[in-house]
């Protein structure tokens, strides 16, 4: 009787996990010899480690990547790729997010910037900081109908608050002025205080271009690229082609 009842408290206190635990250890001849604390510590590790992993689950799911199977273990160090690994491993401890620095993603379509990006962000979650991926075209498109349905400071705010932001196709195609300003917006929020990776396609000197207004140029790139890490991908193939390849053999 006092075992349904200690049972029926755990699962009201929301510990069901711990309530499993404690049924099995009842049933389990080779943990009937320890000692209560270690009998106990058992149950605990249980609903820690299910615990950890739907926050892992749930920082994944809100974070939204292209690629969410993506980890450091797969990178491909194709010779030509001119990938650093000692810069990549160093970069997935994150130690970069916790001193608020950002990363430039820099190569042509196919290189696999993406990919790396995920890579990055998935490393990020697993050190449980939140993070946020999204195409800047989907997030311009976004904040122009929020700020025509009365809901953009709402939506912006959002883009402020991750850990990590990454936008990929940045700065793919050239921006209107309200664009413009809407991204110098959150340039200036994160500045020191939060971590961006930009995965462009475009060097430096050619995102003036695109921005079009040169003050609000400058100003984007001063937040953006001055404490940034820069990884350039020289990729001869497509990863997209090299993959297709690899599934054809």
């Amino acid at each position: 009787m006092l075992t349904e009842t200690t049972v029926t408290k755990l699962q009201e206190m929301r510990l069901s996990v711990m309530a499993k635990a404690f049924k099995e250890q009842l049933t389990n001849p080779d943990e009937a010899g320890l000692s209560f604390e270690d009998r106990f510590g058992l149950i605990v590790d249980k609903e820690w480690l299910c615990r950890k992993n739907n926050h892992l689950n749930r920082l994944i799911k809100k974070a939204g990547f292209a690629e969410s199977g993506a980890c450091v273990e797969d990178i491909e160090y194709h010779a030509d790729r001119n990938l650093d690994k000692t810069q990549i491993t160093r970069l997935a401890t994150c130690n970069y997010i916790a001193e608020h620095n950002n990363i430039l993603l820099l190569g042509a379509t196919g290189s696999g910037k993406m990919y790396l990006a995920c890579v990055l962000g998935m490393a990020t979650v697993r050190n449980f900081y939140t993070v946020k991926y999204i195409r800047l075209p989907e997030l311009l498109t976004e904040l122009a109908i929020a700020r025509s349905n009365g809901t953009f400071r709402k939506v912006i705010q959002q883009y402020k608050k991750p850990s990590l932001l990454i936008l990929d196709e940045w700065l793919l195609y050239s921006l209107k002025d309200t664009e413009a300003r809407d991204l110098l917006e959150i340039a200036e929020a994160r500045y020191k205080k939060a971590s961006t990776i930009f995965c462009s396609q475009f060097d430096v000197p050619g995102w003036c271009d695109k921005i079009g207004d040169l003050l609000i140029a400058d100003a984007i790139c001063d937040r953006s690229v001055h404490n940034a890490y820069r990884i350039v991908i020289d990729c001869k193939e497509s990863m997209r082609k090299r993959m297709g390849m690899i599934s054809e053999a």
